[in-house]
């Protein structure tokens, strides 16, 4: 895979994030984008012919513990450490 890098693509990337760019940091973003696109493009000369695709390299299990009712705190009990309370319920700043 061949990708030409330019002013023109290295402008169009940070008008899509959003970025003004000076003329030195276009120049600058463009060299580090073909070095990197370069130690990718290593990654075209493996040989992959018979090796099976996979999608995730270490097999997931599902580590969530099994869900228990345990006795929960009542809002008394979890307002009484709080100097930060109005009306039953926990006072946060105002949010605007």
């Amino acid at each position: 895979m061949q990708i030409e890098i330019s002013k023109k693509l290295i402008e169009h990337v940070a008008e899509v994030a959003r970025l003004k760019l000076t003329d030195k940091e276009i120049e600058n973003f463009s060299r580090q984008l073909k070095e990197i696109i370069g130690a990718f493009s290593k990654l075209d000369e493996v040989n992959t012919q018979g090796i099976e695709v996979s999608l995730q390299p270490v097999e997931l299990k599902n580590v969530l513990r099994e869900d228990k009712p345990k006795k929960c705190f009542t809002q008394d009990e979890a307002l009484s450490l709080t100097e930060h309370k109005k009306d039953g319920y926990f006072k946060g700043p105002r949010a605007l």
